[in-house]
């Protein structure tokens, strides 16, 4: 329909052009944008690193995470002796959830940023511990996904929403858990692995189940890469990993999955690939639990 109006074409050439310098001065203000880092333990060197990288953006101050004779926890955050820069400030908590100790430990430290009258709270948990355990199926189990989405949604305000910074959330439908004072930002790790397929000349991309498949195919289609989908199927009394969709033969693979436990479908994945002729098999996990002897 614009093709028939005169000046149509040279219109939407000019509104794509004001678009995209639109994109780049909104992200230039957002690169513009200085935070004071509060930092979990495990989250410290990353901290220092960002701070040593991009100092004119990043500012660490160091916690002490002490705890009392009786256990319970005796916090000094930083930032706020000799004199609090923290107070008016945009703040970036670096969280990590993995045992829950720390995770109580660090909600407190939550609660008391977002009550010392500061502008905007980032929190950045790359892990969500509980995405997997969204749902129940009998009567008395613990939904966590829930539990920890109402102790997120409950945090005091600062005025605005907090911002919860997740990457590759196991189960998406958790962002919808948060409400009132916390807003979920997902993100991935894909940008990640890009550049890595170019150079290891990757030609083929596996995904160990039909729910991956959904939820990265769509993130490689513009490399035009062969996919091969893999899935567990009965032989039997046993389930095994066999290819659903797609011809590994000849290709150089690589799995991508978003959670790891065991390792052990990512490995018979890789394995069964191999048996059908696959040049070669890495992986590409974004987070990987491992836990206790795994």
């Amino acid at each position: 329909m614009n093709s028939m109006v005169p000046g149509a074409e040279r219109t939407d050439e000019y509104r794509a052009l004001i678009n995209k310098l639109e994109y780049a001065r909104h992200r230039e203000s957002q690169t513009r944008k200085r935070y004071q880092i509060i930092a979990c333990p495990a989250w410290e060197e990353l901290a220092i690193g960002m701070e040593r990288a991009y100092p004119e953006r990043f500012h660490y101050h160091k916690t002490s995470w002490g705890k009392f004779p009786d256990g319970t926890d005796n916090i000094e955050v930083g930032g706020y002796t000799p004199h609090n820069v923290i107070a008016g400030e945009r703040v970036m908590f670096l969280a990590s959830f993995h045992n829950n100790d720390v995770t109580l430990s660090q909600f407190q430290v939550l609660v008391m940023l977002l009550q010392s009258f500061i502008e905007e709270l980032v929190v950045v948990l790359p892990f969500y511990p509980v995405g997997t355990m969204e749902r129940t199926v009998k009567e008395g189990q613990v939904a966590t996904a829930n539990t920890y989405a109402q102790m997120f949604s409950n945090l005091p305000s600062c005025g605005r929403p907090t911002r919860l910074i997740i990457y590759d959330l196991h189960t998406l439908q958790n962002r919808f858990y948060l409400h009132g004072n916390v807003i979920g930002s997902l993100k991935t790790t894909i940008p990640l692995l890009l550049p890595y397929l170019e150079k290891h000349n990757i030609n083929c991309i596996a995904f160990p189940d039909d729910g991956a498949a959904k939820r990265f195919a769509h993130m490689f289609e513009h490399l035009g890469l062969d996919v091969v989908t893999c899935g567990k199927t009965r032989d039997g009394d046993a389930r095994v990993v066999a290819i659903q969709d797609g011809d590994p033969e000849g290709k150089n693979i690589i799995i991508v999955d978003d959670l790891v436990q065991t390792g052990g479908t990512l490995y018979e994945c890789g394995m069964e690939l191999l048996a059908r002729g696959a040049s070669e098999v890495s992986a590409f996990v974004a987070h990987g639990v491992f836990p206790q002897d795994a």
